[in-house]
């Protein structure tokens, strides 16, 4: 069984940073590509970024440059940096892996960004 769990989640001041952390159990993080999306409120949920396999970053256009993810595979644990925080980065971020069975979600953390 699939379980991620996300941490790091806060309030913060804009301009402000913070280190998001999703720790897997049930399959090798190393082995997928891992994702972080976000949902705002009264937004559907948005792919923020993503890791591959081989390490390959992918970001949305909205978060280049502010927003890096990495992995630790010691740990199976996803992060994501998030630096220069503006108030539209708030809502809740959910760490995502896709299997062969199923799509996986954690239950997410909450970033409040004030202004």
């Amino acid at each position: 069984q699939v379980r991620l769990v996300e941490s790091g989640g806060g309030l913060v001041q804009a301009g402000g940073s913070l280190r998001l952390s999703c720790a897997a159990s049930g399959i090798i993080s190393s082995t997928k590509t891992m994702d972080w999306y976000r949902q705002a409120p009264g937004k559907r949920r948005e792919l923020v970024a993503s890791i591959t396999r081989d390490g390959s970053a992918n970001y949305a256009d909205s978060v280049k440059g502010r927003f890096t993810i990495s992995r630790d595979n010691a740990k199976n644990t996803v992060y994501l940096q998030i630096d220069s925080l503006k108030p539209e980065d708030t809502g809740v971020y959910y760490c995502h892996v896709d299997t062969s069975w199923a799509s996986n979600w954690g239950q997410g953390t909450q970033v409040t960004v004030s202004s």
